[in-house]
């Protein structure tokens, strides 16, 4: 399958008390089949959340999406496959006014 090559870096930047974090960060690097960049852009054209809420929302979907999708035969996942595949299609469709 033709992937997208993707590095994800997270830093920290404050703890839950809002207090700076420095040195703390995480980074890896995976591939997709689609171009996640270009879809959380049209997600954001929509408009229906904060532009960083919306970043999150696409790019953890893709990733978490593209682990169900190469291990759709672990049984982990079984209970998760239709709802979201509901969910991504709804995702896709025109916002409604």
């Amino acid at each position: 399958m033709n992937s997208y090559r993707y590095r994800v870096t997270m830093e920290m930047t404050a703890g839950p008390k809002g207090e700076p974090v420095t040195g703390k960060s995480l980074s890896f690097e995976t591939r997709n089949h689609d171009d996640i960049l270009s879809i959380v852009a049209r997600l954001q054209a929509r408009g229906d959340f904060a532009a960083d809420t919306t970043a999150s929302l696409g790019v953890g979907l893709k990733l978490f999406s593209e682990v169900v999708l190469e291990n759709r035969n672990n049984p982990l996942f079984a209970p998760l496959r239709e709802p979201l595949r509901e969910f991504i299609g709804g995702l896709k469709k025109p916002r409604s006014q």
